[in-house]
């Protein structure tokens, strides 16, 4: 199987979020959870993606309990900095914060190390130099691996890498939201830093199975957070995208899902490497396996370039996250 590489790791093309097993999507199960990730690591996926975070810990707990003899496996990924306080999301990208929070995770995953440890979210409070300070000294201690940012500007990833190497980027792509088009593609390539996409079948949009807000269950990131490309009128004339898509997959013998992720894939970098590792996310076997299979998709180039134009940012309705969360999230400065 073809891999790619994070820094010293090297993962399969297509990664394992496994946020909504515990986390942002309504309510799963744990004994197919448990099930979904055995059977994840035996059709090829190595590369799994946790954060404290989700669930407030839950998911971290959850893939020990899983994977508990399978450890070496799987590059493990987890996130810092972000988390629930009194029910409600706060950053601390404190130094202090990083270092009892990654603690506080080796213990929940049962791990001597994490492979890859994003900072989570930017804390506004908190130079970028502190927080990356603060990972790279987890590094040298042999608590983590290489250190990733999450949703971050160019300009922070800039900054991040002048006091350690940045070995990955993760942050929302996909064929419906381009903003790491604009300028993190092309920063991630100059130094040498993974770009990781994460919801890259646009919160199930790109499947062709979503529905729209009011349809879902309360604790889904579709009602809140996430809601305004999934509002009713919304989400209706979004919907209409997807037909040209359809007849793309149709004579590709695809589906939805798979064209969407064969898309990231197949994008060559300026010089020419495909270098992108998605990391859909599912709480469902049968979507876990239809998401890997996307490696068998041979998308040509002009194809690829061909979908690119069906569907972007301007063609869709609504911004990707309300506007308090637009407003607050650092990556959003790559639009100025």
């Amino acid at each position: 199987m073809e891999k790619r590489n994070i820094g010293s790791l090297s993962v399969s093309p297509i990664g394992l979020g496994c946020m909504s097993m515990s986390h942002g999507y309504g309510p799963s199960d744990e004994k197919t959870s448990i099930q979904l990730l055995n059977e994840a690591l035996d059709v090829g996926y190595d590369f799994l993606d946790t954060a404290t975070m989700y669930g407030g810990g839950r998911n971290e707990e959850l893939l020990a309990k899983a994977l508990k003899t399978r450890r070496q496996e799987y590059v493990l990924a987890s996130k810092c900095a972000l988390f629930s306080q009194d029910g409600k999301p706060t950053i601390d990208g404190r130094a202090e914060t990083i270092k009892a929070q990654c603690e506080a995770s080796l213990q929940r995953l049962k791990t001597d190390v994490i492979d890859l440890y994003y900072l989570h979210r930017l804390d506004p409070k908190v130079p970028i130099e502190e927080s990356v300070g603060a990972l790279a000294n987890l590094v040298r201690e042999g608590k983590i691996r290489e250190i990733g940012l999450s949703e971050v500007s160019a300009d922070t990833l800039r900054r991040a890498h002048d006091i350690h190497p940045i070995a990955a980027v993760q942050s929302e792509y996909s064929l419906w939201t381009r903003l790491p088009e604009i300028k993190m593609l092309d920063v991630c390539e100059s130094l040498g830093t993974t770009f990781v996409p994460f919801s890259p079948l646009g919160r199930q949009f790109l499947t062709g199975k979503a529905q729209e807000a009011s349809c879902l269950t309360e604790g889904d990131i579709r009602t809140s957070n996430a809601r305004p490309r999934f509002e009713a009128d919304a989400f209706a004339q979004n919907s209409k995208l997807l037909e040209p898509l359809r007849e793309v997959a149709q004579e590709f013998n695809c589906s939805l899902a798979q064209l969407a992720l064969a898309w990231i894939i197949a994008l060559p970098n300026r010089a020419g490497k495909q270098t992108l590792i998605p990391i859909p996310g599912t709480k469902h076997i049968a979507y876990m396996r239809d998401n890997i299979a996307a490696m068998n998709v041979n998308l040509p180039l002009d194809v690829a370039e061909y979908v690119s134009s069906l569907i972007d940012d301007d063609k869709v309705i609504g911004a990707r996250y309300n506007d308090r969360q637009m407003k607050v999230m650092d990556s959003e400065r790559d639009r100025n």
